[in-house]
């Protein structure tokens, strides 16, 4: 009986066989999760958005313009994983206007690329582009997805602003008109659709800029251009301290 007892206590441990087939749940500590929340935090992009123009030769189709973006966006998205580009682009007879949402990488690279292009080509088809406006962090897109269209009916206005208004009036127009643009295609434009047709002239004339001003804009030496705007943007700052100054300053005797 004795024995007999003691195997049935002996039966209720668990063996070590059965020990390792428990699952083994991990344990962590507190700096570990904050660790990770952060890991995850840097792998998600900022949004940013730019508002560019450039002059355009006359002879360029809405096809070729679209499909050279196209390019750029497939090429980029396949040699760095970055956010998706969205935004408009309005086909002007000798001008473009531009606008892209995605991460400040993205929109880099989309620069460099023309970049390369003005220096290898001798005429390349896209001139005098100039960088209207960069909002850097911005909560949320405008566009859902990316917009091509071409507006090849002249949009006039009563008054001439390039004479009556100064740059900062201009630019506040301009920026005012494309937000309200891209508000009302995101109010009219349903779910999934592919593309905008030709003629926003009609459906919201008077949220489209003239040609007029996007060529002014572009004429404008107050507008940074790519070449420099990039030049500034990775050029380092050296920050003096205060504790590196030394007064009276050394003088060599």
């Amino acid at each position: 009986m004795a024995f007999m007892a003691h195997n049935q206590k002996n039966s209720k441990r668990p063996g070590a066989l059965e020990t390792l087939l428990v699952p083994q749940v991990p344990h962590g500590n507190y700096l570990q999760l904050l660790e990770e929340k952060q890991r995850l935090k840097l792998k998600k992009f900022h949004l940013h958005r730019t508002f560019l123009v450039a002059n355009i030769k006359g002879n360029m189709e809405k096809k070729q313009i679209a499909e050279y973006y196209d390019q750029v966006f497939q090429s980029i998205l396949k040699n760095h994983p970055v956010e998706a580009v969205t935004g408009l682009l309005l086909i002007y007879p000798t001008s473009m206007l531009l606008i892209l949402e995605s991460s400040n990488g993205t929109l880099q690279q989309i620069l460099l690329d023309f970049l390369s292009h003005e220096r290898e080509e001798t005429e390349f088809w896209i001139q005098k582009i100039k960088i209207v406006v960069i909002s850097h962090n911005i909560p949320t897109r405008l566009f859902m997805q990316w917009h091509v269209s071409a507006v090849r009916v002249p949009i006039m206005y009563l008054d001439d602003m390039t004479q009556s208004q100064s740059l900062k009036e201009i630019i506040t127009d301009f920026l005012t008109r494309t937000h309200k643009l891209a508000l009302h295609l995101f109010k009219t434009l349903k779910g999934g659709t592919k593309g905008l047709d030709d003629n926003l002239h009609q459906a919201a004339p008077d949220l489209l800029p003239s040609e007029q001003i996007i060529k002014y804009l572009c004429k404008s030496e107050e507008l940074t251009d790519p070449e420099t705007f990039l030049s500034m943007y990775n050029k380092p700052i050296d920050v003096t301290l205060d504790s590196e100054v030394v007064w009276p300053a050394p003088s060599k005797f």
